[in-house]
């Protein structure tokens, strides 16, 4: 995938504070709260284009849509123009496999690097120390990673992460990341959480932290605002639409080249396996929330999913989450719950919480490769997860999709 730059505002090479400051001139809101890291990041930026040694990574860190993204796709932006001398036009690895380095900067999210990572592992039987030899060919290519929505779930996600920073570091790769929460509270109350303290301490070695604690959720309209434009009917929740009217818009709305029926496969197939399909047509999918949200899926079908379809109608979603039940299970079940100190494990969920994070994976991929998803649902937005243990990682979720509203 081409990773294209503004093109409004690619007339020239910018620097992340000269680009934030234009777009500000046309219209973008001045965030005082963005300041500290805007300027933070002209400085890496400065300090990387003329070839002195960067004093730290960066960590941006703070509630959903305080622009912690965009401000770090400013800077990736910057540095891939700066370095293709005004083609502006960059590599974005879409596969979880290595990408083969044609800039000295990588930018993905922070899911699809897992991906990737184990991807790698699968394919480097044999060798002493994979993780460290992974490691090494990351470093060999890029200079600069910049990692969206850095968050971390999984223990084994966790345990991997000590070795692959220890060496990327070490070999100067500098990290910048996005993250709704600090350093310190990454994988907070995981299992043995004790394991990836000392890539706590790794992080805050090298990167410098920085809070976007502005009061503003800049994907929201602001209170009494009418500039956002009211979402197509078809788009909005409750449905007022079946799913098969709202697929006949989309292909009316999106016209597909050299696409001229809309097929009904029945399946296709995504990281070797069958999933069930509605309809297809050209680039546009319809599929139902069972099919993508229920089972055995992972990012690895969703990567797979947003490189292939540029929309994707999501039918009958259910209400999300539900009354958290706790129980006591024994430690070693890896679930990702709270974990006890005394042998014992606290396990707090709702009953539809599993579904619930395939779906947020599915919308945090599909927003960052700009795939726009349309929801059919009884539900409203607001209403679709009213409770639950995910209540904090659902509110990225619900306000990424009041910003993919507006890209009908």
């Amino acid at each position: 995938m081409l990773y294209y730059l503004d093109q409004q505002f690619a007339l020239s090479v910018m620097s992340p504070l000269q680009a934030y400051q234009q777009r500000v001139q046309h219209n973008m809101v001045d965030d005082p709260a963005q300041q500290q890291a805007i300027l933070a990041l002209d400085l890496l930026y400065q300090q990387y284009t003329s070839a002195q040694p960067a004093t730290q990574g960066l960590y941006l860190w703070g509630d959903v849509g305080r622009g912690k993204t965009f401000l770090m796709d400013l800077f990736y932006q910057s540095v891939c123009s700066q370095s293709v001398s005004g083609l502006n036009v960059c590599t974005q690895s879409v596969s979880p496999a290595l990408p083969e380095a044609k800039q000295p900067i990588l930018r993905l999210h922070f899911h699809r690097f897992m991906a990737m990572i184990h991807q790698q592992l699968n394919q480097t039987s044999g060798i002493r120390d994979p993780l460290t030899h992974i490691a090494k060919q990351i470093a060999a290519q890029y200079q600069l990673i910049c990692f969206d929505e850095f968050f971390v779930a999984d223990i084994g996600d966790a345990i991997l992460l000590g070795r692959l920073f220890e060496t990327l570091f070490q070999s100067g790769v500098i990290l910048v990341a996005t993250s709704n929460v600090p350093i310190v509270e990454l994988y907070k109350n995981g299992l043995q959480r004790d394991r990836f303290l000392p890539t706590i301490d790794l992080l805050l070695k090298y990167t410098q932290t920085i809070h976007l604690n502005g009061p503003v959720d800049h994907r929201l309209p602001p209170k009494g605002a009418t500039q956002m434009a009211t979402p197509a009917p078809w788009l909005q929740l409750p449905s007022s639409s079946t799913p098969e009217s709202v697929f006949q818009l989309l292909c009316q709305q999106y016209p597909q080249a050299n696409a001229n029926t809309i097929n009904h496969p029945h399946s296709i197939e995504v990281c070797h396996r069958d999933i069930a399909i509605a309809a297809q047509h050209g680039h546009l999918a319809w599929f139902e929330f069972t099919a993508l949200c229920e089972g055995p899926r992972s990012a690895l079908d969703y990567i797979e999913l947003a490189g292939r379809f540029s929309h994707i109608l999501l039918s009958h979603v259910p209400r999300l989450g539900g009354e958290v039940r706790s129980w006591i299970r024994a430690r070693g079940t890896e679930d990702g719950a709270k974990a006890t100190t005394t042998g014992e494990r606290q396990l707090a969920y709702a009953s539809e919480d599993d579904p619930t994070r395939r779906f947020i994976s599915l919308v945090d991929e599909l927003y960052d490769q700009k795939v726009m998803i349309i929801l059919n649902s009884h539900i409203s937005l607001e209403a679709l997860y009213p409770e639950g243990a995910l209540q904090f990682e659902f509110r990225r979720t619900y306000s990424r999709l009041i910003e993919m509203q507006q890209w009908a």
